[in-house]
């Protein structure tokens, strides 16, 4: 490793200015943590990571994740002076519309930032998640550890607001059971956050917390003047990346806004611009004129993009090898090229099941014989749940337990298929993004659906970034009966269809489960798929539209008169009450009333289809419409209209069995039958 120069002093110290300067132009922001953690960062990118700007998507590069990322600029800058594209003049547009250095990392946004951080706790769960990722890969492609070009790290610098957050605990607790010794985290325990000093609410031995979970734990200390100790820290951080046995925690004592002669230490550095004249003296004390602003002199820049030239060779190293390992490794090499190119391979859904109206199946069932389908055909397909895979239908079958080769569980395999989160479901949401954001595997994961409050954070980030996860939520409604209120989802269809860019998916039966989740992999976009406890008919695909047609999002099962397509009410309904619908279709055809049944599972696909196939399905001319849900009725006002009647659950459910909850909330054909006469008579005035 080259020797530490002047260079790299006088780097450091335009980063802790820059940070300054960018807050200051902006007017709002936070330079506090940025300016103390100017040194590490800087050694991180500069002498640690492996890395190659020039190759931002290198599979087998390091993997650094901001999890405070309010401090952005933290990794802004080092992007800058590692030579990532970000230069200059995004530093001065920084938190400014359409800038590349937004107040957050925006993952896909910004190049060289490997996920979206800011909500804290997050990137912590990110990296075990890519760490627990980064594993089964290798099994994928050197389950025999032939070569070491799949290996690498997962670094991650967490603040003291990430570590008092539940889903880093959960996700950290999970890492050192899983071994990961791949992960990395840096904690910057600096004791400030907005309210000023952390021991107002956090108290607790961080370092015994994590002994306790299995992690190393090395602990720097500040110097005397309040300087992170750089010499220590990077033979920790050398220590820590030669680790290989478990995670790893570096608990850093820093100084937040160090230098600055009156902000230092303070809550007020945290999240506001220092002002002018504190930024003048901080730029004195760094050895920089108070008159420079954005001061990034050439000769230290071109310094620190030397780190490009070590970044090449590393790739180059690594590029022999790989070769060798392709000749080698044909089948493997293979495999490889299609999950880069995000590929499926041929006739991968040919084994997909379908299933007979001989018996009734719950979807959940249904999913879980679909899962088994899919492992056979896609080695990337990977998960479990938390702590519910046999109530949720998602352990795959002779997949063995994810878990450490130390590990003493039966059926313990290090590139195991059934992971197993336990009972962490918001960890378990974030670590699924990880797992996806590193690039090879399709996750999955299950749990209850009342249960998807506790992971909305992690949700809501996969939808932001578009990750192709897909987050199994069975137990969908009253259905599942006699755990009562606490455990039926009343509320959450509707919360869920409000996050944009989340598909949510409820099938109607067992074979609309199987197309769904045909449709789920291609379409490789974050997903909820809600699926029944109890058992619901399949429908007799010989009287009723083909579920192939469930692709579309919404379509039309049954016609009110199969000849003509006439009708005078739609019956529009999901999952288990698509089938309350088709027995209302036929009480009404007995008063001669025609009734088109159209099953809905997903909103999200059918407001892509064309104008022409909505107006198809749901002619505007028709204004009886009924929407049959077993959960609250606000998302459908937008397709039943003025006229329409919604057949909901406007309150929480009881303890009683499906039957009888379905009957006394209403949710049974008389009761379709009634609201489809009175929209008739409303919408014929």
């Amino acid at each position: 490793m080259n020797k530490w120069i002047d260079l790299d002093d006088q780097a450091v110290a335009i980063s802790r200015a820059l940070a300054m300067d960018a807050v200051q132009k902006v007017g709002n922001g936070h330079p506090g943590t940025a300016m103390a953690l100017a040194p590490v960062a800087y050694t991180l990118f500069q002498r640690i990571l492996r890395h190659n700007p020039v190759k931002p998507d290198w599979i087998s590069r390091d993997r650094f994740i901001l999890s405070c990322g309010h401090s952005s600029l933290t990794l802004y800058i080092q992007l800058f002076l590692s030579g990532y594209g970000v230069e200059l003049e995004d530093l001065k547009n920084f938190r400014t519309f359409n800038s590349l250095t937004p107040g957050h990392p925006e993952y896909g946004h910004t190049l060289g930032v490997e996920t979206t951080t800011g909500p804290l706790g997050q990137g912590v769960a990110n990296g075990v998640g890519m760490a627990m990722a980064a594993r089964y890969e290798k099994g994928l492609l050197d389950p025999d550890n032939t070569t070491d070009i799949f290996d690498h790290n997962i670094w991650v610098l967490c603040s003291d607001g990430d570590l008092q957050e539940g889903v880093s605990a959960e996700a950290s607790s999970l890492a050192g059971t899983q071994a990961l010794g791949n992960l990395k985290v840096i904690y910057d325990d600096n004791r400030i956050s907005i309210e000023g000093d952390t021991h107002v609410a956090f108290t607790e031995n961080v370092s015994a917390r994590y002994k306790s979970y299995g992690w190393e734990v090395i602990e720097v200390v500040a110097k005397k003047d309040g300087n992170v100790d750089r010499e220590k820290l990077e033979k920790a951080l050398i220590k820590a990346a030669a680790h290989n046995s478990s995670p790893v925690l570096i608990r850093l004592q820093t100084v937040i806004a160090w230098p600055a002669p009156n902000a230092s230490g303070t809550a007020k550095s945290h999240g506001s611009a220092l002002g002018i004249e504190e930024i003048a003296q901080t730029k004195k004390i760094l050895g920089i004129d108070p008159k420079e602003s954005f001061f990034a002199p050439s000769n230290v820049i071109s310094h620190t993009r030397q780190v490009k030239e070590r970044g090449a060779k590393q790739f180059a190293d690594w590029e022999i090898k790989f070769a060798k390992w392709q000749s080698l490794n044909p089948e493997q090499a293979a495999l490889l090229n299609r999950l880069l190119k995000k590929q499926l391979p041929t006739n991968w859904a040919k084994d997909l099941p379908i299933f007979s109206q001989d018996k009734e199946v719950s979807t959940r069932a249904a999913s879980g014989k679909v899962i088994q389908a899919l492992a056979e055909r896609l080695p990337e397909f990977w998960g479990g749940s938390a702590d519910l895979a046999e109530s949720n239908n998602t352990t795959i079958e002779g997949g063995k337990s994810f878990l450490p080769s130390s590990s003493k569980m039966a059926d313990a395999n290090p590139y195991g298929r059934v992971i197993h989160f336990g009972i962490r479901e918001h960890a378990m949401g974030a670590i699924l993004n990880g797992a996806a954001l590193h690039g090879l595997v399709k996750p999955f994961a299950g749990t209850f659906l009342v249960f998807s409050d506790y992971m909305r954070g992690a949700v809501r980030l996969s939808a932001l970034m578009q990750l192709p996860v897909t987050f199994v939520w069975t137990h969908d409604s009253i259905g599942l009966g006699e755990d009562g209120p606490t455990h039926q989802p009343v509320e959450h269809l509707a919360a869920l269809r409000a996050i944009p860019g989340l598909e949510l998916v409820r099938p109607a039966d067992a074979n609309e489960v199987s197309v769904c989740w045909k449709n789920i992999i291609e379409r490789a976009k974050p997903t909820g798929l809600v699926l029944s406890r109890q058992n619901l008919p399949v429908l007799d695909r010989s009287k009723y539209a083909a579920a192939t047609n469930a692709v579309k999002g919404a379509y039309v099962v049954a016609y009110g008169d199969e000849l003509s397509k006439q009708c005078d009410v739609l019956l529009i309904a999901t999952g288990s009450e698509v089938s309350i619908a088709l027995q209302a279709r036929e009480v009404l055809a007995e008063k001669n009333v025609k009734a088109r049944v159209i099953s809905i599972p997903c909103f999200e696909w059918f407001f892509e289809q064309s104008p022409a196939y909505q107006e198809e399905v749901m002619p505007r001319k028709i204004k009886a419409r009924v929407s049959i849900e077993a959960g609250v009725s606000q998302p459908w006002y937008k397709i039943i209209g003025d006229y329409g009647i919604a057949i909901s659950l406007e309150h929480f459910g009881a303890s009683a069995s499906a039957s009888v909850l379905f009957k006394e909330f209403g949710f049974t054909a008389e009761n379709v039958v009634a609201a489809a006469t009175e929209s008739i008579k409303r919408a014929n005035g």
